[in-house]
């Protein structure tokens, strides 16, 4: 398999004879690269009276490998032919260099060059490409190939220092200025015509620095300058769209070995050739991309161009500008942007415990959810963009706090998970590694019921960033969010100063009374308190749906219908074999009034087929005595949703009763039932490996029914 690799753009800050004069010094050795042993000049050829010069040396290099290898393959070193074409008019230097020793067995191919800056004439620009294709190596070509490009990168590593350690060199010997060559006719022309339409004043000059710092220099500048005719045959130019300059990735990106650097460059030249997209991704959205597929090329590519097909088809890139949020979440989304964390990330609050899911998905559907979540992903990739700029330095994801304080087993209502599993895979698939951390707080003793069936559905990047905390006082308790969130911008409800949070309103529809916080002129999002979505802003539910037999919510067939007449009852018998496993219930009632209650009893009921009797009146049985009630009756009324969940402790019967309670006259009660079991291995299983996340207080706190 062939290896590639890249270079970004590196750029001294010298002008090019400058740079060509320390270039030279290197030779025929340098203590900076004791790889080289040795370069011999095998030809010099001076042209057109020195304006051009063509160098070929032959280079002995020490052989960097484990000694059995060395022994195996039977050399300590080995040539490499330099082929270097410098064009002085032109400003450039061409170098080209193939390995001599085993050409047969293994081909390498280099090629550099140095030219001057397209923007500043007083600047030098440097890059790189290479290949390294083993074809047969003793046996050792997979070993020989990753050995080979790892030492590769590391000594490109050093080239700049190099560089930079000949002109201080020169620089202590009085030399700091070299005279340029006399320039070409054709320059002049372009020279005399760049005066007429541009004086190059020292303001613009500053402007042009400026410049060379920003992202969309750097994708669109480099092709338009007359710097950038190669005149050497021995160069095939390639377009400088693809390059990236090494300031910009320490601004912007962050540090990146050489190799990351190079697969960087590689996907967004892969991305260029795909006809249909119209907008080449940002570097930071390709290295996205990149880290989360472990920097595979052919892994990145396809689930980037997969992402690009997913935008284009939904018209996401519009999404910021388009998009109105519906008045229902306005009003009962617990959830807002809120200043940035300890390390510049923008940060995300979601009281997810308080939030009605099942009144949601009912009031703006699945698809409503997953725009909303897909809007602020969109806003997340903004703001991480302004917190660079504004903290100048590399912000490339943002962090989530999640507060879990009410959380229930209602939360795990099964279209509302449905509705999860489809925004989670669609933010894996098109926003990936965007999240930077994940702090769960206040998560009660329930909670590890929930993250294992949720997270199985999360990536394994993702997971790593999950931070748990159990406690009520996230704000003090050691290794609390002081360490992640200055203390300052901790919200009230999590026990800091920053009033962030606001109160529900049923008929709002603009917040209109909602409260800022003004701490330290804090202009952070609204973080609302939640609440039940009233079920007059249902849409995706109604009376005539469940006559005509549709099921509410699309619940996929999971859920039961039933049809109540007065003083009937409908009655779900469960034999546990699974002590500690748990028993979730969720239904909906329509048009009267149902009572609804749950049973233990150790006594047998048989198999009763009589749905619409109640196995304990018929059985004689007395209650304390062969059964007990393991949860108070509840009544229902029309238009209810109810849901809960309750740890079945014993190795006995549990009946799901419920008991209609209609008047003379009345349409029989529509009861729609959901019920599912949890096996303890689940429960248990996940506590145990969350156990260390939790404070003692989460820890002590018992499973309640909700």
């Amino acid at each position: 398999m062939v290896q590639k690799y890249q270079s970004p753009v590196r750029v001294y800050k010298y002008p090019f004879e400058l740079v060509m004069k320390a270039y030279e010094r290197r030779f025929p050795t340098c203590p900076q690269m004791p790889i080289v042993l040795d370069c011999e000049i095998v030809k010099d050829e001076i042209l057109e009276n020195g304006a051009r010069r063509n160098t070929s040396r032959r280079c002995k290099l020490a052989v960097e490998a484990p000694y059995i290898l060395r022994k195996v393959i039977g050399v300590d070193h080995v040539f490499f032919i330099q082929d270097n074409y410098l064009d002085m008019p032109n400003r450039t230097l061409n170098i080209e260099a193939t390995n001599e020793t085993f050409s047969n067995r293994v081909e390498i191919f280099e090629r550099c060059r140095y030219y001057a800056h397209p923007d500043n004439p007083d600047w030098t620009c440097f890059d790189q490409t290479a290949t390294l294709d083993i074809k047969n190596f003793f046996g050792f070509e997979h070993s020989m190939e990753k050995m080979g490009m790892k030492q590769y990168t590391q000594t490109t590593l050093k080239g700049r220092e190099i560089i930079e350690y000949f002109i201080e060199e020169l620089r202590n010997e009085g030399i700091t200025h070299v005279e340029r060559w006399p320039i070409s006719d054709n320059e002049q022309i372009d020279n005399d015509n760049d005066e007429k339409n541009n004086e190059t004043t020292e303001i613009t000059k500053d402007i042009q620095q400026i410049k060379l710092s920003s992202p969309e220099h750097h994708h669109n500048n480099h092709h338009n300058s007359h710097h950038h005719h190669f005149a050497s045959r021995h160069y095939s130019h390639e377009s400088h769209e693809i390059l990236l300059d090494g300031d910009f990735i320490a601004k912007f990106l962050g540090h990146l070995t050489p190799m990351q650097e190079s697969k960087l460059l590689e996907l967004r030249k892969k991305i260029e050739e795909l006809e249909f997209v119209d907008k080449i991704p940002s570097y930071q959205t390709l290295l996205r991309f990149l880290r989360a597929r472990d920097f595979s090329i052919e892994k990145s590519f396809h689930m980037l161009e997969e992402s690009l097909k997913w935008r284009k088809e939904n018209n996401v890139d519009s999404i910021l500008n388009e998009y109105t949020i519906p008045s229902v979440v306005v009003n009962h989304f617990p959830g807002g942007w809120h200043h940035r964390d300890i390390d510049g990330r923008p940060l995300y609050i979601l009281r997810l415990g308080h939030m009605d899911v099942k009144g949601l998905l009912k009031a703006v559907g699945e698809d409503g959810l997953l725009k909303l979540s897909i809007y602020i992903c969109e806003q997340g990739i903004k703001k991480i963009n302004e917190s660079a700029k504004k903290l100048n330095k590399p912000i490339l994801n943002w962090s989530l706090l999640v507060d879990l304080d009410g959380l229930s087993m209602r939360h795990l209502w099964r279209p509302g998970v449905k509705a999860l599993y489809n925004i989670i895979e669609t933010v894996e698939k098109n926003y990936p590694e965007t999240m930077g951390r994940v702090l769960v707080v206040r998560a009660p003793r329930v909670f590890p019921i929930a993250w294992t069936i949720v997270s199985a559905f999360i990536h394994e990047n993702t997971r790593s960033k999950f931070l748990f905390y159990g406690g009520p006082d996230c704000l003090h308790m050691k290794d609390g969010l002081e360490q992640y969130i200055e203390s300052d911008k901790i919200p009230d409800f999590l026990g800091g100063p920053c009033k962030a949070n606001i109160s529900t309103s049923v008929d709002q529809v603009e917040p209109k009374n909602y409260t800022r916080c003004y701490l330290n002129k804090c202009q952070c999002s609204l973080i609302h308190e939640g609440g039940l979505v009233p079920k007059t802003l249902y849409k995706m539910n109604s009376e005539e749906e469940a006559q005509n037999g549709a099921v509410a919510h699309e619940h996929h067939n999971l859920y039961q219908s039933v049809e109540l007449k007065n003083g009937q009852t409908h009655e779900v018998v469960i034999k546990n074999s699974d002590p500690k496993s748990v028993l979730t219930w969720d239904f909906d009632i329509l048009r009267s009034d149902v009572h609804f209650t749950l049973y233990r009893t150790s006594e047998d009921l048989g198999t009763k087929e009589d749905s619409y009797s109640s196995y304990i009146e018929l059985c004689g049985f007395e209650e304390g005595v062969h059964y007990t009630r393991e949860e108070p009756t509840t009544i229902c009324r029309h238009k209810e949703s109810v849901q809960g969940s309750h740890v079945m402790a014993a190795k006995e019967t549990y009946v799901l009763h419920w008991y209609c309670t209609t008047t003379s006259g009345e349409e029989p009660a529509q009861l729609h039932f959901f019920y599912e079991i949890l096996s303890s291995a689940h429960y248990k299983g996940s506590m145990t490996s969350l156990q260390s996340g939790f404070s003692t207080n989460s820890a002590s706190s018992s499973c309640q029914s909700r």
